[in-house]
């Protein structure tokens, strides 16, 4: 189906969404359209200069960060995973924090946890916050914890609060979560439970990069080249800005709707024994919006939808036991669908 009715930017909807930024919790009277789209790609040329390749998944991830969602990326070790969102947090000017999850860690490791403080009136507890309060929280290894530190990121993930020794504290805004996991090193890892994995608006699959791109990775890094400095180009401002124009960017009513047929197909497919739940289709629509953003765009085209279909819904189906036996991946069950 042809895209050419979608809509345009005219001048009373640029004029719309310009007034769409004044209302944000800015003071940027003087910011366009224009200056947002470019400050966030700058972000790409930053992290550019020290991840090399990965264009897409640069892409997912600006994605994510525009639609102030979380993201769970999964690859073998070594693909540069702890470097990307350390880069990604150092371009955008927000604060970074990581956890290493391992079996032994406790929930109080994430949250913080209250303490005994001397003060001139005497002692007083203190609460003393953990990594968890940070915009960008690197939780690497995620399913090494046990499910009880598991769920004590459910509420951040969800709410943007936790709520420790009775008292519930709000989160930095923005506020991500960013989690690894190694598909391959099953041991003494704990699945993660469909309740979590659905808060991830997209899982993302780092790949092994080309020979050029390794090749440049090995001269990049192993030769003793200088690696250059990152520069902060998008604002927590322009950021928050950013977002509240993402939710905004218009979308055509036949995409809309193909996008919901879209995801209500996975749960009538027969190689898929659970479906996708109205939250996949709130994400894959909000995805395309932010993808369009990136693109430098202000409407949505179905190739974005195409393009987010499969890091937006491959976590959340579970495929039938007679798919699983035939081969299929939940990749290969959703590009049969937009077919």
């Amino acid at each position: 189906m042809s895209d050419e009715h979608n809509w345009n930017p005219t001048d009373d909807a640029e004029t719309k969404l310009s007034d769409d930024i004044d209302r944000a919790n800015t003071t940027l009277e003087d910011l366009t359209i224009e200056d947002l789209q470019s400050s966030v790609a700058s972000v790409t040329d930053e992290v550019g200069k020290r991840i090399v390749g990965q264009e897409d998944v640069v892409e997912r991830l600006l994605v994510c960060v525009l639609c102030d969602g979380n993201a769970l990326l999964e690859s073998n070790p070594g693909l540069g995973k702890t470097t990307l969102v350390r880069t990604l947090a150092a371009a955008t000017d927000l604060e970074f924090s990581r956890v290493q999850n391992t079996p032994d860690l406790m929930p109080s490791d994430i949250t913080g946890t209250e303490i005994i403080r001397e003060t001139p009136e005497g002692r007083e507890f203190v609460f003393e916050r953990g990594p968890i309060f940070a915009n960008v929280v690197l939780a690497d290894e995620i399913n090494r914890a046990t499910p009880k530190t598991q769920s004590a990121l459910l509420e951040a993930m969800q709410e943007k609060q936790v709520t420790a020794a009775g008292h519930t504290y709000t989160l930095p805004k923005p506020f991500f979560v960013l989690a690894t996991q190694n598909p391959i090193d099953q041991g003494g890892t704990y699945p993660l439970p469909e309740a979590q994995t659905d808060r991830f608006l997209m899982k993302i699959v780092v790949d092994y990069p080309s020979f050029d791109d390794e090749r440049s990775i090995v001269k990049q890094y192993a030769e003793g080249a200088v690696l250059p400095d990152v520069e902060r180009v998008l604002p927590r401002t322009h950021l928050l800005a950013a977002q509240e124009l993402v939710r905004k960017v218009p979308i055509a009513d036949d995409i809309r709707d193909r996008t919901i047929e879209l995801v209500r197909r996975t749960r009538e497919d027969e190689a898929i024994e659970f479906g996708a739940s109205p939250r996949a289709s709130m994400a894959l629509v909000l995805a395309a919006k932010a993808r369009a953003f990136v693109n430098g765009r202000t409407y949505v085209s179905w190739e974005d939808v195409t393009e987010m279909a499969a890091p937006v819904i491959r976590h959340r189906i579970i495929l039938d036991f007679r798919a699983e036996r035939e081969g299929l991946t939940p990749d290969d069950v959703v590009h049969r669908l937009l077919e």
